[in-house]
């Protein structure tokens, strides 16, 4: 599983400006499910049942999957503009406990297969509430460990994707050397080396 306080950036990079040219990877409820499931934030058995309800409550999945965009639309602002916006900061919260208020259930520890054990959420009442609580969690664990100011969004102008810049001196500046890194060092070379004409 990712780190707690990853998660929730994790989500923000599911949109399209961060996925082109493949778009949304919320296209529908089934493929928000699915992400949520593959980043282990809701177990097998709890995506099963509440596939079951999607199919008897369509309208409550569709506005899930609407609410699910609303969240990542504040929690993009929060990474990109948070730290130097506390109007922006204070959006984000209210987004988050609009949330955390409207997702009743327990907090348990379980054993993780993995050997160790890991927080989870279960649910009572509603279940499409809780499916954004790991989610909005995993934001709130940033502010509150005042990580934010490590959150960057790539310095590759044609990547909208964000990450935390977890290096010791906090100069990280691509989401990820292998690609938007090495174009930039591939440009950079190409422009050193151009022959003037």
């Amino acid at each position: 599983m990712p780190p707690r306080t990853r998660l929730w950036l994790d989500f923000v990079n599911t949109d399209a400006a961060a996925q082109l040219p493949g778009g949304d990877l919320l296209r529908d409820f089934e493929a928000l499910l699915t992400w949520l499931q593959q980043e282990q934030a809701v177990d097998e058995e709890r995506a099963a049942g509440i596939r079951r309800r999607a199919v008897l409550q369509p309208a409550a999945a569709a506005a899930t999957l609407v609410d699910a965009r609303r969240v990542r639309a504040a929690l993009r602002a929060l990474a990109e503009r948070g730290e130097s916006s506390e109007r922006v900061r204070d959006d984000a919260v209210v987004e988050i406990n609009r949330v955390l208020g409207r997702s009743a259930g327990t907090r348990r520890l379980d054993p993780d297969p993995a050997g160790g054990y890991a927080r989870s959420f279960v649910p009572t009442g509603d279940a499409f509430a809780g499916l954004m609580s790991p989610i909005v969690e995993s934001a709130a664990d940033t502010l509150i460990s005042d990580e934010l100011p490590r959150v960057r969004r790539c310095a590759d102008p044609r990547c909208h994707r964000v990450f935390l810049d977890g290096t010791k001196n906090g100069l990280r500046r691509w989401c990820d050397m292998g690609t938007c890194g090495n174009r930039a060092k591939a440009a950079r070379h190409r422009a050193r080396t151009a022959v003037p004409q």
